[in-house]
């Protein structure tokens, strides 16, 4: 599942085989931009912003691709047979001699000027593996509503970016709150852990080809798709259950005794739980 780390490496594998290279093939295979032509321009730098990636050529224009829940840029070497899916899947094609990028089933994929790059990712919040980062601000942004659940909020690309569903998880139960439990109710001290303790976790796992939040061995996370496995804390069976917005619920799991604060009932409202308070 492509998270801020997830993106940032695919960043940086684009950037280690095109940058500084000028394409000799450029294929869009979406109707909007099949005409474009990338052919003859460098490529200058491949940059990651949140889940957002930024393919900077000559001539001051940009590719700007999202991968989402599904998609994903793949590399080659020249001669090598891809691998990245069935040909009707291919978005995008940008090659150099001995290097060729794939994106595959890439749902968000434009060609734009270089100077126009904020209307695609303008509204994003401070990037937590990016120059921008400004905890303060994440965490104004995060306390802005203070009556949203913590885990929406912290899914809102807007407040902080590069945060999915597998470290608002995790990131939750290390906390001991519950996704449910509003931004509000955090005491000031635990709030103020939270874009620390978030960007620490996406920097330990960004040079890792597998994502780990607990430090021990064979086990690489706490609560995220463990149900209903005892906690490797307490033992309690961890749960599962549909957080969302309205505009799309998202498979969430805690640990009822780790975590304290609201959860859902029978019938999916948020309750209180097992009734403990938020130390």
């Amino acid at each position: 599942m492509p998270e801020g780390d997830t993106v940032w490496q695919a960043a940086r594998r684009l950037h280690e085989a095109l940058a500084g290279k000028m394409l000799i093939r450029s294929d869009f295979r979406v109707p909007r931009y099949a005409t474009a032509d990338l052919t003859g321009r460098a490529v200058l730098d491949v940059t990651a912003r949140g889940k957002h990636l930024l393919t900077r050529v000559e001539g001051g224009l940009t590719v700007h691709s999202h991968l989402r829940m599904d998609g994903s840029w793949k590399v080659f070497a020249a001669g090598q047979r891809w691998s990245g899916g069935p040909a009707h899947q291919i978005r995008v094609i940008l090659g150099t001699t001995d290097r060729t990028a794939v994106g595959y089933r890439l749902p968000v994929l434009e060609l734009l000027r270089t100077a126009d790059e904020e209307r695609a990712v303008g509204h994003l919040g401070p990037d937590l593996l990016g120059p921008d980062w400004n905890p303060e601000q994440a965490l104004a942004n995060l306390r802005a509503d203070p009556a949203r659940p913590l885990g929406e909020a912290l899914l809102d690309q807007r407040n902080l970016a590069g945060i999915g569903n597998v470290y608002k998880c995790e990131l939750c139960f290390l906390l001991g709150v519950t996704p449910w439990l509003p931004v509000g109710d955090l005491p000031p001290a635990l709030a103020a852990k939270v874009p620390v303790l978030a960007k620490k976790l996406l920097e330990a796992n960004r040079d890792r080809p597998v994502r780990r939040t607990t430090g021990l061995r064979g086990q690489d996370l706490f609560v995220y798709s463990r149900a209903p496995r005892p906690c490797l804390r307490c033992g309690t069976s961890i749960r599962l259950a549909d957080q969302g917005d309205g505009s799309r619920e998202r498979p969430t799991y805690w640990c009822p005794t780790c975590q304290a604060g609201p959860a859902p009932r029978p019938g999916g409202l948020a309750g209180s739980g097992r009734g403990r308070g938020v130390r």
